[in-house]
């Protein structure tokens, strides 16, 4: 009888449930649901960097995609599921009560975004973001140590408290809080108190400044230095945190009957998608994984021997056994990649919606066209320069407050020039990272590539290549981050006995290979050299 996992991706707009032939890796079946509330735009505001989600966009979402996957996979094989692990976005945490439900499932709190989940690109905690920071900068221990010295506001401790206190009728009702990944887990597991939910050391040390060197989380009187909301919680939290690929339960008799799936079977401690991507491209020593979509997440490992005491500056964080059990997880990144492809469509759209009228059905060619149009330009040394940090800079060196800017425009300038400046500038946020990186004595020996963009955009990835001036390749599958969490639903199903084992046998190979052109790359190089200067690097 064969052995067949799930992997299920929690993205930014919706699920994704993958269901794989454990024994080669083969994607039998594949599923996605967007989230209904999300896509109607609810509970968010752009103009405040508000970006919530419901938790019930999670559950209808969840559902719909595992009965869609199994229906196409088949009874046969829904009956052989043997583990389910997931990958999700973060930071995403949601205060909740003693029994572990997010306080936007309680009918008192059913409308108030700051009860529900607080999406990873939010940036409503500027503030409290910068108290952390101010507080560590001269505390006995310094807990931003490990996550490149600056605690950012995209991260759990400042979200959690900004929803405190910008909502104050939800103190009351809080107890804690948790990570999407883990709630998850918790939810299809059936645990119910908070104390007992097996917490992610994948999320836990890149978000939550939790370090085995200080026994865990911060300690009380440093939270309670913050703000005593945040100390109340310390002993509602944990301090054990568990690698990817752990058995955390079973699957409860009410989810085995909701999903279609059998009971009891496993489903594994669970962890970031960035992370799970680099896992599912077949990350190791010497390889950068590039999770190239809205925004971008670079991954890493070396072995502890090789970091040593050394702290890699102005990355999102160094863990040991965040991305493989016995390495360093290495985590980068920018804030906005695609984001800024899509925000650069919406002022293109703006006056065809509000003057031309044209048929929105149109819409859809914008990119397209730009992209043809930007191919063909030729590269100078005086093109535009664009600095990407149109939703603040995350790596190197974080600043949420930075933003992006478009440079050395001229009256002939044109649209699709603008566009080429604008991919350009996202490759050299990118170039800015990877070169950190090496700096700071990470081996960057070469670079696979996974994500929507990576499967979608030739031009974009050429780009990406010269200035690089690196070869990608990009990895066949198109869901490597399910099939990085269906690799450690595997190992918590015990169908191997480590994430190596299930990677020899489960990864996808690649599906593309792009090479650097020296000529561009002499001509990047100088235009690189414009992007330094215009955003003082």
């Amino acid at each position: 009888m064969k052995n067949y996992v799930l992997g299920i991706d929690f993205g930014s707009d919706s699920v994704r449930c993958l269901v794989v032939d454990a024994e080669s890796g083969r994607e039998v079946a594949t599923a996605a649901r967007y989230y209904p509330r999300w896509r109607q735009g609810l509970y968010c505001n752009p103009a405040e960097n508000r970006y919530r989600q419901h938790p019930l966009d999670y559950i209808e979402s969840l559902e719909g995609a595992v009965r869609e996957a199994l229906d196409r996979a088949g009874a046969e094989v829904a009956a052989a599921v043997r583990g389910i692990s997931f990958d999700t976005t973060a930071s995403t945490p949601v205060l909740v009560n003693s029994e572990a439900t997010p306080l936007a499932l309680l009918p008192e709190f059913a409308e108030n975004p700051d009860a529900m989940f607080v999406l990873w690109k939010d940036h409503t905690a500027l503030d409290e973001a910068d108290a952390i920071n101010n507080l560590a900068s001269k505390w006995h221990t310094d807990y931003t140590r490990f996550c490149g010295g600056s605690y950012s506001c995209e991260w759990a401790w400042a979200k959690v408290l900004h929803c405190m206190k910008n909502s104050p009728e939800l103190v009351d009702s809080t107890y804690s809080w948790v990570e999407l990944c883990d709630w998850l887990v918790a939810m299809l597991t059936g645990i119910a108190t908070p104390e007992k939910i097996m917490r992610s050391r994948c999320v836990a040390g890149h978000k939550a400044m939790w370090n085995e060197k200080w026994g865990g989380l911060p300690d009380r009187e440093f939270l309670t230095a913050i703000d005593p909301l945040l100390g109340t919680m310390r002993d509602r939290l944990y301090d054990e945190t568990y690698v990817c690929g752990v058995r955390a339960g079973g699957l409860s008799a009410e989810w085995a009957s909701r999903l279609g799936l059998p009971e009891g079977i496993a489903i594994g401690a669970s962890g970031v998608d960035c992370h799970t991507g680099a896992v599912g491209a077949g990350v190791g020593e010497g390889t950068l994984v590039k999770v190239v979509g809205t925004s971008t997440c670079d991954i890493a490992v070396a072995k502890p021997e090789v970091i040593g005491d050394k702290v890699i500056r102005g990355i999102c964080g160094q863990v040991d056994g965040s991305v493989l059990p016995g390495y360093i997880g290495i985590e980068a990144g920018q804030s906005a990649f695609g984001d800024i492809y899509a925000w650069f469509r919406r002022v293109m759209e703006w006056p065809l919606r509000k003057v031309a009228g044209v048929d929105e059905s149109l819409f859809d060619k914008i990119i397209p066209t730009l992209t043809a149009e930007a191919e063909a330009l030729p590269l100078t040394e005086n093109d535009p320069v664009s600095v990407d940090w149109f939703n603040g800079r995350r790596t190197p060196d974080a600043d949420p407050r930075a933003t992006g800017s478009i440079a050395y425009l001229t009256l002939a300038t044109s649209a699709p020039q603008l566009f080429k400046a604008i991919v350009e500038g996202t490759a050299f946020g990118s170039r800015a990272i990877t070169e950190r990186l090496i700096e700071e004595g990470v081996r960057v020996e070469r670079i696979y590539a996974v994500g929507g963009i990576s499967q979608k955009s030739r031009f974009v990835m050429q780009t990406l290549c010269d200035v690089l001036k690196m070869p990608i390749k990009v990895v066949r599958s198109e869901q490597a981050c399910a099939l990085g969490a269906a690799m450690y639903a595997a190992v918590a199903a015990g169908i191997y006995p480590s994430i190596a084992e299930a990677q020899r046998a489960m990864l996808s190979g690649f599906a593309n290979e792009y090479l650097p052109s020296a000529e561009r790359g002499a001509i990047y190089d100088k235009l690189y050299e414009r992007y330094k200067r215009i955003s003082n690097r």
